[in-house]
């Protein structure tokens, strides 16, 4: 059967960028939803997996628009279909498994931390075990936009922390995973973000630019290799069975 994703974008400038690329290579299909446009969120029995992007949204938000994506986010949960949330999208998995969105203690903007050191991501035991990171090292360089954070509950495992904001990839379940930073970068997107995101507006263009430049091919390899590891657990090529009931 052929495969393919679900992928929402809560706001159109936040596309899917590395994440589309491995699809592409890997032969795997996607439908984009925008109910930022309105769009309304399929059901998720006509997919494989589900992928949820970043937007300016909080996922306490009572706005029709949030309420669809969190019934569509539980309704993964119930169906054990594979699921990948990315800032806003793994806020939304946390507040769907029954954990909270609360400010964060500080807000994360950009490549570097408040002192000027690098964002980085350091992985737990658990995270170092799970089929998503495979192949790749303990701790990651990563870009950061957020103002909150999550709190977690029972069923929510924690995969990877960070010295700011602790709790910065979490998993629900057998194959929901959830990356507060952004492993999906590409240099167009980040010129796209530079000139249109109120918070980094501030960092400027160029610094940026400079910041991304040095880490690219770390930054590049890294978030590839995520997500073909997502894919691969997606589609069963990694020994993990996910979402059966779905197929």
């Amino acid at each position: 059967m052929d495969r393919k994703f679900l992928v929402v974008k809560n706001i159109s400038r936040e596309g899917p960028g590395l994440l589309e690329q491995v699809l592409r290579e890997r032969g795997v299909g996607w439908d984009v939803a925008e109910p930022e446009r309105g769009q309304g969120i399929p059901a998720t029995d006509g997919f494989h997996a589900m992928v949820v992007l970043g937007g300016p949204d909080s996922a306490n938000d009572r706005t029709e628009k949030m309420l669809s994506e969190l019934r569509s986010i539980r309704e993964c949960l119930s169906r054990n279909l594979p699921y990948l949330g990315i800032c806003l999208g793994m806020q939304a998995l946390v507040k769907a498994a029954g954990g909270k969105v609360v400010k964060s203690p500080v807000k994360e903007v950009g490549f570097r931390d408040p002192c000027g050191e690098p964002f980085e991501v350091v992985l737990t035991g658990e995270g170092r075990s799970d089929p998503l990171f495979a192949g790749l090292g303990d701790k990651f360089r990563i870009f950061q936009l957020h103002g909150e954070t999550v709190e977690l509950c029972s069923g929510i495992e924690l995969l990877g922390t960070g010295k700011w904001c602790r709790n910065q990839i979490v998993k629900v379940g057998e194959c929901a995973y959830g990356i507060q930073g952004h492993f999906e970068l590409t240099p167009d997107m980040l010129e796209l973000w530079a000139g249109e995101d109120v918070d980094l507006m501030p960092l400027g263009r160029e610094a940026l630019a400079s910041d991304f430049t040095k880490l690219k091919n770390e930054y590049t390899m890294t978030g590839r290799r995520l997500f073909e590891n997502f894919v691969d657990i997606a589609c069963g090529s990694s020994g993990v069975r996910c979402g059966e009931q779905s197929r």
